[in-house]
């Protein structure tokens, strides 16, 4: 079998490596201290910060036009759903 499938003891790091590739490639940067952190930086001293956890994701930066961005390249490669702002 070439691919992991969901119930199996590996999916959960073939998920994280198939998310982790498409984070790198889109030039956010991985945390050293937390692997569930990235960093994206933008001219002006602007970022936006995904963190991560499980299958959980939370955004947040200075523009939501970028954050808008960032969650409409995510959902074209993952299934994704937004459960809009935290309380």
């Amino acid at each position: 079998m070439k691919k992991s499938l969901y119930g199996l003891k590996h999916a959960p790091r073939q998920w994280y490596k198939k998310f982790d590739s498409f984070m790198l490639e889109h030039i956010f940067h991985r945390l050293e201290a937390d692997h569930c952190v990235y960093i994206k930086r933008y001219d002006q001293g602007k970022y936006i910060i995904l963190l991560l956890y499980v299958d959980d994701m939370l955004i947040v930066g200075h523009d939501k036009n970028m954050i808008n961005r960032s969650k409409k390249d995510l959902g074209s490669k993952f299934v994704m759903k937004d459960l809009g702002p935290t309380q």
